[in-house]
C-alpha cells in the first residue's frame, strides 16, 4: 500500500474568457511540492474541472507542477469539493493508496475535511490534511459560508455516484 497527495483546483475566469487556475491554487501546488519532497508519495493527484473549452484545472496544474518526479494522475472533471472527493477516490484505490494527504487552502479545510474523511475513510483510507495558510479574500471567506448549507445534500450525491460506480 501507498500514500499519495490530493490536490482540488481552483480557477476562475481571465479577461477574454479563459478560465484559469487561481494564485491561491498555484499557492496550494506549491505547498503540495513542499509536501511530496518531505515524503515522497507514490503518486500526486490533481482534481478539478473547466467549465469552457481548454485545459482543465488538473491539467492546468499538471503544467504547473514543479515539484519531484512522481507520477502525477489527474481526475479533470470534479465541479465542487464533493465530487473532488468521490472522483479521486476510486483512482486512490486504484493505485493500492491507503493513506491520502489533502493540500488545501485554509479557508477550504472544514467542507474539505467534511468531504474527504466521510468518503475516504468508508473506503479505509487515512487522511490527513495540509492547509495553506495565506490571508484569505472576504470572498473566500463568504463563498466557504454559504457552500456549508448545502454541503449534506452534496455528499448524498457524492456516495450515490460512488454506489453506481461500484455497480
Amino acid at each position: 500500500m501507498g500514500v499519495a497527495i490530493v490536490v482540488p483546483g481552483h480557477g476562475s475566469f481571465r479577461p477574454g474568457g479563459r478560465y484559469r487556475i487561481t494564485d491561491r491554487c498555484l499557492r496550494v501546488l506549491a505547498a503540495a511540492e513542499r509536501l511530496a519532497a518531505a515524503i515522497e508519495p507514490d503518486a500526486v493527484v490533481l482534481s478539478g474541472w473547466s467549465p469552457v473549452a481548454g485545459p482543465s484545472e488538473a491539467e492546468q496544474m499538471r503544467d504547473a507542477w514543479c515539484g519531484p518526479d512522481v507520477e502525477l494522475v489527474l481526475e479533470p472533471t470534479a465541479r465542487i469539493t464533493a465530487e473532488n472527493a468521490s472522483r479521486t477516490l476510486p483512482l486512490l484505490l486504484e493505485l493500492g493508496i491507503d493513506r491520502a494527504e489533502v493540500v488545501c487552502a485554509l479557508p477550504h479545510l472544514p467542507r474539505t475535511r467534511f468531504f474527504f474523511r466521510r468518503l475516504y475513510a468508508g473506503r479505509g483510507l487515512a487522511t490527513g490534511f495540509h492547509p495553506v495558510r495565506a490571508a484569505p479574500r472576504p470572498g473566500a471567506i463568504a463563498w466557504e459560508l454559504a457552500a456549508l448549507p448545502v454541503a449534506p445534500r452534496q455528499l448524498r450525491a457524492a456516495r450515490a455516484e460512488l454506489a453506481r460506480a461500484r455497480t
